[in-house]
């Protein structure tokens, strides 16, 4: 375990760029990894990630169940920045996933099977795999109650060091941002364990 006093470098880091956050806490342990959905927005992070840091290991937990237009943005980002990919997939079949994902909108306990079974597990496996003393993630600030109460820096429940470069950035400078570097957005991200804009996806609750 990383051991900072979180809320004096949270303090400090708050008014640095990304990019200086980042190069802050890759100084502080070689064992990390960097988390994606490929979600509206996942360019931005990748894109910062593929000129500072090419070899981080990408840990994507497909769900199976992505829109083309999802995929279609993933198969993109990976051959345009050249990302070092890991994909975890849950060890279910298609069709029991689908099963389960449609018993899941009407019961919460059939819910939280399938974040289990499409998320949780196969994140889990990824984390057993790599051991990760350094996970760089994109959730920022407004985005659900859960994630405004984190900061830049925060730790998992298994004590990891969570690094968010981007906490602080509105939509409008995301945007800029990809403009600026010629990146795509993926408009038409929709993640099914989320249910909704304001549900968590469950990985950030580790």
């Amino acid at each position: 375990m990383i051991n900072i006093n979180l809320e004096k470098s949270n303090k400090e880091l708050k008014n640095r760029t990304p990019e200086e956050i980042i190069a802050w806490a890759i100084k502080l342990n070689n064992k990390r990894i960097v988390t994606t959905s490929f979600g509206i927005y996942s360019a931005v992070l990748l894109n910062t990630f593929s000129k500072m840091d090419k070899e981080i290991n990408v840990i994507w937990c497909d769900t199976s169940l992505n829109t083309i237009k999802t995929y279609e943005h993933a198969r993109l980002l990976i051959k345009k920045l050249n990302l070092n990919m890991n994909v975890y997939s849950p060890h279910s079949t298609e069709k029991q996933i689908q099963e389960l994902k449609e018993k899941s909108i009407i019961d919460d306990e059939k819910h939280k099977e399938f974040s289990e079974v499409v998320k949780l597990e196969p994140f889990r496996r990824a984390l057993e795999i790599h051991q990760p003393k350094l996970w760089f993630t994109n959730i920022r600030v407004r985005q659900t109650a859960y994630r405004s109460s984190k900061d830049i820096l925060s730790y998992s429940k298994e004590g990891i060091l969570k690094v968010s470069p981007f906490y602080y950035w509105s939509d409008i400078e995301l945007d800029a941002y990809l403009s600026k570097n010629n990146l795509p957005k993926n408009e038409s991200y929709f993640d099914p364990v989320k249910s909704s804009q304001n549900r968590e996806c469950g990985i950030h609750l580790q």
